[in-house]
């Protein structure tokens, strides 16, 4: 993301919780590192965070050296991590009070659709923030849709990674099928990826289905656990039925005991593949 911010033409500064991530990004993109949250936000109009879970979330923004001691008067925080509506509407609260503006942006795509600056941004908070933050998200996104007040980004995220995670599963299941009935790996994903089933997902991870053992992670199955367990709350507190959610945190857990969990998600086929149930 920052990279692909800094080639838009926005000066930007960066930190990350692991100094050695933020210098692999400062040696491509030439922005200078930060020591700490509070530091780069304090030097930002817009703050632009992407964390892997809640608790991340609360300390990068909450605790000593996070954003909201940093963030200017005015400035706006835009968060894109997948979290709980509820931890949103905590570290809103909490941006607020700093007199700043809070805005949860979650994206979907991956490696590939932010490099390409082509995400689906789908933002919850003010529409009048989002306009001030709106070329920031537009070198990010080929599409930003508003889905409504602080809270229904993280909402409509967890619905989006349903979906996906549930495509995830049922992609592995299919294609260890077409290849146990005989069926070459390759032929049959070529016909998923054009027939009915061929979503912008199944396109976009075609080589990592295909060649795992060289497929770098993208999204690991640790963090698949964690969205749908968000999902499945989220579900039981609205009173939404979530079947298939419920089954496929399953099958990870399964997964991931067996060892898979830093693996990229698309690795269930893996896991199927070797027996898994």
């Amino acid at each position: 993301m920052a990279a692909t911010i800094a080639r838009a033409g926005f000066e930007t500064v960066l930190w990350n919780r692991e100094p050695a991530r933020a210098e692999r990004v400062a040696a491509t993109t030439g922005a200078p590192v930060a020591s700490s949250a509070a530091e780069a936000a304090s030097k930002a109009d817009v703050v632009l965070t992407s964390l892997a879970d809640d608790a991340a979330l609360e300390r990068v923004y909450l605790e000593p050296g996070g954003v909201v001691e940093g963030i200017g008067a005015g400035a706006v925080a835009v968060d894109t991590s997948t979290v709980d509506p509820r931890t949103v509407e905590a570290v809103g609260a909490a941006v607020d009070a700093a007199a700043a503006g809070f805005l949860d942006c979650p994206v979907s795509g991956s490696v590939s659709t932010v490099e390409a600056g082509a995400l689906t941004i789908m933002v919850g908070g003010d529409a009048g923030l989002l306009e001030r933050v709106r070329p920031v998200l537009d070198a990010l996104a080929s599409r930003v849709v508003h889905v409504g007040g602080r809270g229904a980004g993280a909402a409509t995220k967890l619905a989006v990674n349903d979906l996906v995670h549930g495509l995830n599963v049922a992609l592995s299941e299919a294609l260890v099928l077409a290849e146990r009935a005989g069926v070459d790996r390759a032929t049959a994903y070529e016909v998923f990826e054009s027939g009915a089933g061929g979503a912008p997902f199944v396109r976009y991870k075609r080589e990592a289905y295909e060649h795992p053992d060289t497929t770098q992670v993208a999204f690991s199955l640790d963090l698949v656990a964690k969205d749908l367990e968000l999902i499945t709350a989220l579900g039981e507190r609205v009173g939404a039925p979530m079947r298939q959610a419920e089954t496929s945190l399953d099958i990870v857990r399964r997964a991931i005991a067996e060892g898979y969990g830093e693996r990229d998600l698309s690795t269930i086929a893996v896991f199927l593949r070797a027996g898994g149930s």
